[in-house]
């Protein structure tokens, strides 16, 4: 782990959640969480008496991850390896996290994701999005030739609404980096 990713992890990346609006105590979904780079601060962030879900479809990235958190002595995380089908009930999330996922997927599948997303939150719950790999931000992927503004409709019709567009500092992959981070609320 490098020293940016350790920083992050440790302060950088909780005060980022506090500052985004992510309160003490919430359930969190951490979809496509990867190494867990947003998982760990979120979970340091709502505390211990939160509950942070840690969701991927690979289960060689969820196992590094565990290992991390062991490192760490994180107690209030749950790990579910899936793709898109969240295992969780409705109406039962806070917070969903859908961090440099988006981009993987084609509009299709990222619409069932929607649905999903839909279906867990709370009713006025959060889904924050951070769309990596647009079309003005590193092109890659399903979203190539897509713009910011139209990631941002796909989602409202999909029953959000756009409440913060905040660009902010933030971990991409092992480096610190300036993207748009997307706050809808669940209509």
């Amino acid at each position: 782990m490098n020293s940016e990713v350790r920083r992050w992890i440790e302060k950088d990346g909780v005060e980022f959640f506090k500052e985004i609006g992510v309160k003490k105590s919430w359930t969190i979904l951490d979809f496509g969480c990867r190494e867990g780079h947003y998982t760990i601060p979120v979970a340091k962030r709502v505390g211990k008496n939160g509950k942070v879900y840690a969701l991927d479809k690979d289960s060689g990235v969820l196992d590094k991850l565990k290992a991390t958190v062991r490192q760490y002595n994180i107690k209030n995380i749950e790990f579910i390896n899936e793709d898109t089908k969240i295992p969780l009930n409705d109406n039962t999330v806070d917070l969903i996290l859908c961090y440099d996922v988006i981009h993987y997927e084609d509009k299709r599948h990222r619409r069932a994701i929607y649905m999903e997303v839909y279906r867990v939150l709370k009713e006025k719950g959060f889904f924050s999005v951070y769309p990596k790999h647009y079309k003005n931000d590193y092109p890659s992927d399903e979203l190539a030739d897509v713009e910011l503004e139209d990631i941002i409709k796909e989602i409202v019709e999909s029953g959000f609404s756009l409440e913060h567009k905040l660009s902010k500092g933030l971990l991409h992959d092992d480096n610190l980096n300036q993207g748009y981070i997307l706050n809808f609320r669940r209509c």
